[in-house]
């Protein structure tokens, strides 16, 4: 991140040069997680079948490798005084981080997890997408791909597997201790997806229904406002 040139746009204002540092470290793993999520899931395809306590090696190292980036990240956002502007990412990486622990822990619900990382193939184009609109890119086709790409992989990386678990924990999981926790934790992440969405819906396909953002200065902010 700090070797990569930034863009004339990210270099002329001070407050962008921390999120495009910081949105360059939350791509790379994007690409890694979301890689071996799926080469987890395809190399060990019965770990579908037993998600509360399926266990593979390649699991449990990609939830200790994204715990760790979550604690990396929200150390980065603490430590360059940006918890204010990305307080919303913050409380993602709380519930992300204790989840993950609980599991690392126990050795169980790690399918759960892997499933649920699979939202990092999604993020590469997220991420690109916001990285696309600091820098702003002089060509609009580009933009325009990465928008529609982007909506399809939020459907079929971050709703989808959302879906599917949170009807899982629901039905399946007993509602006490560990299993009490993380359907709690993914009931809030349900509306954090949510929210996320209209977001990015008004943004990129409804800008007329959005409110608010005029004149609204976010170079600080990590998280998707616009």
């Amino acid at each position: 991140a700090l070797a990569l040139p930034q863009p004339a746009a990210v270099r002329s204002r001070p407050g962008r040069v921390w999120r495009w540092r910081n949105l360059l470290v939350s791509f790379a793993h994007s690409v890694l997680a979301g890689i071996w999520a799926l080469f987890s899931l395809w190399h060990s395809p019965e770990l579908l079948s037993d998600i509360q306590d399926g266990y593979s090696v390649s699991g449990h190292l990609l939830v200790c490798f994204s715990s760790g980036y979550f604690i990396h990240d929200t150390l980065d956002i603490v430590f360059n005084h940006q918890s204010r502007s990305s307080w919303e990412y913050l409380v993602h990486h709380a519930m992300a981080i204790s989840a993950f622990v609980s599991l690392i822990v126990t050795g169980r619900f790690l399918v759960a997890a892997v499933l649920l990382l699979l939202v990092e193939v999604s993020n590469i184009f997220l991420t690109v997408r916001m990285l696309l609109k600091m820098s702003n890119v002089p060509s609009p086709a580009l933009y325009e791909a990465n928008k529609y790409i982007n909506l399809v992989m939020y459907f079929a990386f971050r709703l989808a597997p959302q879906a599917y678990l949170t009807w899982y924990f629901l039905r399946y999981v007993e509602v006490q201790g560990q299993g009490a926790f993380l359907t709690a934790n993914l009931l809030l992440l349900d509306a954090m997806i949510l929210m996320y969405f209209s977001r990015l819906l008004r943004s990129d396909f409804f800008p007329s229904l959005r409110r608010g953002s005029a004149g609204r200065d976010v170079d600080g902010e990590k998280f998707l406002i616009d």
